[in-house]
Order: C-alpha cells, then structure tokens, then sequence
C-alpha cells in the first residue's frame, strides 16, 4: 500500500502556517493549502484531510508533496503552468500601460477604468489588475514646487545652520501667520463616533467671521507665542514683534524664521527692526515654506483642533486656539532637523533633472 510522505514541521514554520491558515487577509488558496500541511504534521491521512477541508485527495496530496520538497516557498508560489506563454494578454497589458501612461481621453484630464476599458474594448477587470500589478493610479496626483529663488542653496544652509548649529545665547525662532482661519459652525447636530460607525458632521456650514493667527515657534524647547488678530497687515506684524520681544528674555538675541510676504518687509516693519537690533531676520527662499518649523505646526493645529472643530462666534475659534497652543506648550519639546543641506540639494538636483527630461503632462 502506497503510504503518504511524512511531514516535520520547525517552530517557525508551524507559526507561519498557523498565521496563513488565521489570516483574513491571506489569499485563500494559501490558506488550504496551509490547513492541508498543519493537518499532515497532526499524522492525518489524506483522505480525512480533504473530507475535514472539503477539498480533492489530489489536491491534498500535491500540497503535501510539494510542501515536502521545497518547504514554504512549495506552498506559498504556484508553479509555473504549461502551455504556450499567453502573448495576446502580455501584448494588451503592455497597451493598457502605454495608453495610460502616454494619452489622455478625449474630453477629459484622465482614464479611468470604464472609459481605458471602452476604448480598448477589453475588460475592466483586466484594466484593473494591469493597473494594480504596475501601481497606476491615473485618477491620483502629487502636488509639488521646486524653488526658483537664485539664492536657494545660500538661504537653505544659512536656515538649515540655524537648526543644527545655533548661536551661543541666542533663540531660532520660526515666526508667520495664518490667516482667514474660519469660525465655521455645522448647520445641523451630528452623531458622535460609535463602534462600527464613523462620526458624522454636514458638509455644509455657517461663517460667523475670521481670525488670523499670528504664531512664533522656538525651536530651543517647542514653546509656541500666539497672538489672534482680526488682519494680518504691517501694523500688526509689528504688534506680533512686539509681542515677541516682551515674551522672551531680554538679554539673547533673537533669530526670526520667516517667508517673504510684502508684509514681512514693509519700511515700517524694517525701522521697527533698526530700534530693536536683538533681532536678526532669516528669509526662507521663494516656495520655500517648507523650510520653516512653524508651518508643521500650524498643519498639526489644522487636522487636530480647526478642521473638524464647530465655532459660533470669532471668539470661541480664539478660544479654542489658545486651548490648543496651552495645552501644547504644557507638553512641548524640542525640535530637531535632521536633513543636511547637501543632501537637499542633491534631491533637488535630481528632481530639476527629472523635469528638464520629462514631457508636458
């Protein structure tokens, strides 16, 4: 009588198994075949191993055998199947690609999977797998902005100095303003967060006025200095100075942070500077807001407190961003930047590169 090979299973590949045959997320044919392997290690017979799983004896044994000649990687790859190669499917997945990549729909910005599949009179399942294997995805896009300030590399080392190497006796400070920042208020109550089920909120709103946040970030130990103002003119930039200078210690010298808005330079702003000489302005270069600590922050303020946040008045908005910076600065550490110069201008290089060789979009 023909007996079955034996099957000895390590630890670690009874663990790996055991994960396979648990796994929701696990494509199912991994998942049998997994079960079949557990159940000959457990001594079971082919046959009530294709009863208990309800499956075929030859798929029982195939797994079996294969698993005892190459381990896991039997199992987890399929064996290559006979026959001719399928040309005519290569051949569509490789126009599917081309036409993704190198036209646009008559009418339209991009495909999508119905009208890519219409063109081509193919499936849309087909187009959608083409797309998965080689991670298309026409209906997404990434915004970017390289900076054409031609003193770039000389504003990015003296900043990115700032961060790593500051002066002695002094404070780095990254210093702007966001501006317009709604009171919005929903225009009907909605339901809290609930297992199984998101939290709700309308999608339209009521405006009861704005603010602008005027915030100074140091770098030293994380604190953050606020001030809401109805505008964001000169007049009160030189307020939010002011602020500033009564806000820290009189005796270090101040290194300001900050982007190249009209406001920023204006002649009053520059004179109120000559009066107080502690201070030392610091540009980022033009699109270069990326470069100023301040504005992750104001990000952070935006998708943790402002954007799902209902205000009915100017003042609660107030209110809830002086909650918001309190409770940060009772918290607050340190920040730390970690990319050199050199290794930005080497990305930048790159990124020029890429756009010099590639086509219109």
């Amino acid at each position: 009588m023909r007996r079955a090979v034996e099957i000895t299973l390590s630890d670690d590949d009874r663990q790996t198994l055991s994960k396979w045959a648990r796994g929701r997320s696990t494509p199912a044919r991994l998942v049998l075949r997994a079960k079949i392997v557990l159940a000959a290690a457990d001594g079971k017979l082919n046959c009530d191993i294709a009863a208990e799983l309800g499956t075929g004896m030859k798929t029982v044994c195939q797994w079996r055998n294969r698993f005892a000649k190459a381990g896991l990687a039997g199992i987890e790859r399929d064996a290559p199947r006979g026959g001719r190669p399928a040309t005519k499917q290569a051949a569509l997945a490789a126009e599917i690609i081309r036409k993704t990549t190198a036209e646009k729909p008559r009418a339209a910005t991009h495909w999508s999977v119905r009208t890519l599949a219409a063109e081509m009179g193919v499936s849309r399942s087909l187009v959608h797998r083409v797309w998965r294997a080689n991670r298309l995805q026409p209906h997404r896009t990434k915004t970017f902005k390289l900076s054409n300030d031609p003193r770039f590399a000389e504003k990015l080392v003296d900043i990115v100095g700032l961060y790593i190497n500051p002066p002695e006796h002094a404070l780095v400070i990254c210093a702007d303003e966001k501006s317009q920042i709604q009171a919005l208020d929903r225009t009907q109550k909605g339901l809290p967060i609930h297992p199984g089920r998101l939290g709700t909120m309308t999608h339209d709103y009521k405006r009861h006025g704005t603010t602008t946040l005027f915030a100074a970030l140091l770098v030293e130990d994380g604190l953050v200095i606020e001030k809401c103002m109805p505008r964001h003119r000169h007049q009160e930039w030189i307020k939010f100075l002011t602020h500033i200078d009564a806000s820290t210690d009189p005796t270090r010298e101040l290194h300001l942070i900050i982007d190249n808005y009209a406001t920023h330079k204006h002649p009053k702003v520059q004179r109120w500077l000559a009066r107080h000489p502690r201070f030392h302005i610091h540009f980022t270069p033009t699109s270069g807001s990326w470069l100023n600590m301040v504005e992750r922050w104001f990000g952070e303020l935006t998708r943790k407190r402002l954007r799902r946040g209902t205000f009915r008045s100017v003042k609660d908005l107030q209110a809830a961003i002086v909650g918001y910076v309190e409770e940060h600065n009772e918290q607050a550490k340190g920040r730390q930047w970690t990319a050199l110069p050199e290794a930005i201008l080497a990305k930048v290089k790159r990124a020029r590169a890429v756009l010099d060789n590639a086509p219109s979009a």
